[in-house]
């Protein structure tokens, strides 16, 4: 492993790594660093999880000059989220050298953000439809930029900001450095980066270092009207510490999330409909250990970096099998074990074979637990945590009360009185939730092999070669407003 003293990096960077605890560079981070700070273009095809943020923002703030109060930095995220965590970290990285970052998103009062633009930040963190907003109205001006970053920028595209990122680029001079990260390689990324990037190096994470070997993955199947119910009982066997749950559609995400309150959980959920204030709400609680169980969507849930997340349940096994491995990514982190739990009707095993080819791993059955399993789970947890009192507390108070107590009652019925007292009883309230239709094997096959073909054609011998069969966000578009003007 290389470690980052020995990437050149100065000594105020490598103070605040010290201080967040990073010692040894990460694949990405070993291969971006030392080209981004010779100034090349980069393109990294990395997944979430694989420490791109620092890859391309310790390059960044070392170009920073923190006399000059101009913008001299843009990071283009597709998701608030991600764009509130990128500046975090980035803040965290360029604190000691005096960086400032700014995070500018959709969902903020416009007024609000260009007061915090007056403080002059050196980097900011933005999604791509804010961003040209406030180019176009000269709150951000970008002729001062020299370093210009697209995060997962495959998703930004599925997300329909193309368009977009192609006019702030085009706004931004064209000496700058360019530095690009994308799971995957479609064309239209590719075009970005064939006529907007100045010879990019290349730097590509192999599958194998792509796979989570911290995680204990697993597969239940089930019929989809007993899911929830093997849901709480795997959560009231285990008691997780936190533990996000994925479902494929919004309408899911909310019945599951109050199907969990209603049964005693603390519980909400997360999705792209919320207003970003409410997410941002949600997400804080379930940082600070207020919720134990988050509900999301894929898209809500992209670029999540919550320390301590010891289990995800894919209620709904996503149709995309590399969204399995951006799920599962979202615990066994920082070295620690965590558990997948992966809920399989029977007409999805087939699709259970694809992941597994996917993730080079394979998934272990697990029976649902039954309700008498839960019951006996809770009372289990109960007992353990009498034990921690025992070995940890001092009695002394309460021992002539326990004395009394066993004068008049048998040993067993006071502790057993104790552990019903103490257990806290679920909530067996009826719940329902909307049903979907299962998975499509041959629909993610077809993704899947979309994906690898994009791949090869960029890294491979083909590379600019071939058309590519997607169609992308500018022909719906142009499609659109033909369908528009034919209706005038």
């Amino acid at each position: 492993m290389t470690k980052f003293n020995e990437l050149g990096i100065s000594t105020p960077i490598l103070k605040a790594l010290e201080r967040v605890g990073f010692e040894e560079a990460t694949p990405i981070q070993a291969e971006t660093i030392p080209s981004a700070m010779e100034g090349n273009d980069v393109i990294g095809q990395a997944q979430t999880g694989t420490g791109k943020t620092a890859a391309f923002g310790i390059p960044m703030i070392e170009k920073m000059n923190t006399k000059d109060k101009s913008i001299q930095g843009l990071v283009i995220a597709p998701t608030r989220e991600l764009a509130i965590q990128v500046a975090e970290e980035l803040n965290r990285l360029g604190k000691i050298k005096g960086v400032r970052v700014l995070p500018i998103f959709g969902g903020q009062h416009m007024g609000r953000q260009i007061r915090a633009l007056k403080n002059r930040p050196q980097i900011v963190v933005a999604t791509p439809g804010r961003l040209l907003d406030h180019i176009r109205r000269r709150t951000i001006r970008t002729q001062d930029v020299q370093v210009a970053v697209l995060d997962e920028a495959d998703e930004m595209l599925n997300m329909g900001f193309i368009d977009d990122i192609r006019d702030i680029l085009k706004s931004i001079p064209e000496e700058r450095q360019t530095l690009l990260f994308s799971a995957t390689m479609p064309k239209e990324i590719r075009d970005i980066a064939t006529n907007m990037m100045k010879q990019p190096k290349e730097v590509k994470i192999k599958a194998k270092e792509l796979t989570v070997e911290n995680i204990d993955q697993y597969f239940i199947e089930i019929p989809e009207r007993h899911k929830f119910d093997t849901l709480t009982n795997h959560l009231d066997i285990h008691d997780p510490d936190l533990a996000i749950v994925f479902s494929r559609t919004k309408k899911r995400v909310d019945e599951i999330a109050e199907g969990l309150q209603a049964r005693g959980f603390r519980s909400e959920g997360i999705h792209g409909d919320l207003t970003q204030g409410k997410r941002m709400s949600v997400l804080n609680k379930f940082k600070n250990g207020r919720i134990d169980v988050l509900v999301a969507t894929d898209v809500a849930a992209r670029g999540l970096d919550i320390s301590g997340v010891t289990h995800v349940y894919n209620f709904d096994i996503p149709q995309d099998p590399e969204s399995y491995v951006h799920r599962i990514g979202r615990t066994g982190r920082a070295g620690r074990t965590g558990e997948a739990i992966s809920f399989i009707t029977p007409r999805e095993t087939a699709h259970l074979k694809l992941i597994e080819q996917l993730t080079k791993s394979k998934m272990k059955r697990m029976a649902p637990p039954t309700q008498q399993e839960a019951v006996r789970g809770k009372q289990q947890a109960t007992a353990e945590k009498i034990v921690q009192h025992i070995q940890k507390d001092d009695l002394t108070s309460y021992r002539e009360t326990a004395v009394e107590l066993l004068e008049e009652h048998d040993s067993v019925t006071v502790i057993a009185a104790s552990l019903k007292m103490l257990t806290k009883e679920r909530n067996s309230v009826p719940v329902r939730i909307s049903s979907i239709a299962p998975v499509s094997v041959k629909k993610a096959e077809n993704m899947h092999d979309k994906k690898r073909r994009n791949n090869k054609r960029f890294y491979g011998k083909g590379r600019g070669k071939g058309k590519g069969r997607y169609k992308g966000t500018r022909n719906r578009k142009d499609n659109f407003k033909k369908r528009r003007n034919r209706g005038k």
